[in-house]
């Protein structure tokens, strides 16, 4: 494997050379004041995540097993019209996008399959994969067989190098964001979310930074996830981040860009308009973050260990979901593949 590249890094290299997305001041700006007492609540904290009902409770093996499984497959939900989506039924409530995996993975351990074992879905077969992630429409999850295909292959790496338990690479990671981030771009390779831009190799790995992310919230910043680094993990660059950006006003558009994301238009992983999207998006949230730093060092105050982009991103997330309907009259970005 070549040499491991920094997703900051490259988004700072993106935003000096994008042609069709901006960076706003005045929006980080605005972000920035928006979330000021914002990120004293407790949505704002590492225990955020566990107020998702959906998400597992305990601190536990199974639990960090159960968030390997999950960020291997958050890929790719957004449905093709807005009424005709997949949405899974569990404990009497619908649930769409990426909720709609997670209760597909918890009415599948509800029913005793054992899904979170590397064992089982290094080998299932892609009917097992179709049954597990069902719809309760008749549109289906996007890229079944793609789904298929990660599990086997990330079961079986599982397998064959770390005991066919993630918390082996918890562990090995030494309680280092960037080192456990290199262990899963370092061996599995559906992880590995790159492209090349202006000649430049470029790096995001949403997935792997989420997969990091996750195991800081499960276990809660203590113990083995104790990531003294965290600060160090980007946002999580996928299409609903861009989103909100613009909504807020931290990120424009080109009119070029915008009337292709109008025109609904399927991107490629790896097109030009498409990086720049995501590279912006990144470096955005860096600047929103040590903007916000600073708000609180003029008030005196040392917010370092409790304002990072993990947390910007959930936050980020939470407000995109919520604010769906304000929203749509800025496209998302469409591109169909496993690495968001």
């Amino acid at each position: 494997m070549e040499a491991f590249l920094n997703p900051k890094e490259s988004a700072k290299f993106i935003v000096e050379n994008s042609k069709d997305v901006c960076i706003e001041e005045d929006g980080i700006e605005k972000i920035s004041e928006m979330l000021f007492d914002k990120v004293l609540e407790k949505e704002f904290t590492v225990a955020g995540w566990k107020s998702h009902e959906l998400n597992p409770q305990a601190v536990s093996e199974d639990a960090v097993n159960w968030v390997f499984l999950v960020d291997a497959l958050n890929f790719s939900f957004w449905p093709e019209c807005d009424d005709h989506k997949c949405l899974v039924k569990y404990k009497g409530k619908a649930y769409s996008g990426y909720w709609s995996l997670c209760a597909a993975v918890n009415r599948a351990l509800d029913e005793g399959i054992p899904l979170t074992s590397a064992s089982y879905y290094a080998t299932m077969t892609l009917e097992q994969v179709r049954h597990v992630f069902r719809s309760d429409t008749d549109a289906p999850m996007p890229l079944i067989e793609e789904r298929h295909r990660v599990l086997n292959e990330t079961g079986t790496v599982l397998l064959e190098k770390f005991g066919g338990s993630f918390l082996t690479c918890v562990k090995k990671s030494e309680k280092s964001a960037q080192k456990l981030l290199q262990i899963i771009v370092g061996n599995f390779p559906s992880f590995r979310d790159e492209a090349t831009f202006q000649g430049r190799k470029v790096a995001f790995y949403k997935r792997a930074q989420i997969l990091v992310a996750d195991t800081w919230s499960v276990l809660e910043g203590e113990g083995d996830g104790c990531f003294s680094d965290i600060s160090s993990v980007t946002i999580f660059a996928d299409y609903r981040i861009p989103q909100v950006l613009v909504h807020l006003g931290a990120m424009e558009y080109s009119d070029a860009l915008m009337k292709k994301l109008k025109e609904g238009h399927l991107f490629q992983s790896g097109d030009q308009k498409e990086v720049e999207i995501r590279g912006c998006s990144i470096w955005c949230c860096e600047l929103i973050c040590n903007r916000l730093l600073d708000l609180y060092k003029k008030k005196g105050k040392d917010m370092s260990g409790k304002i990072n982009a993990v947390l910007l991103d959930y936050y980020l997330w939470d407000y995109a979901r919520d604010h769906r309907e304000d929203m749509k009259g800025i496209p998302f970005h469409r591109v169909r593949c496993i690495y968001y």
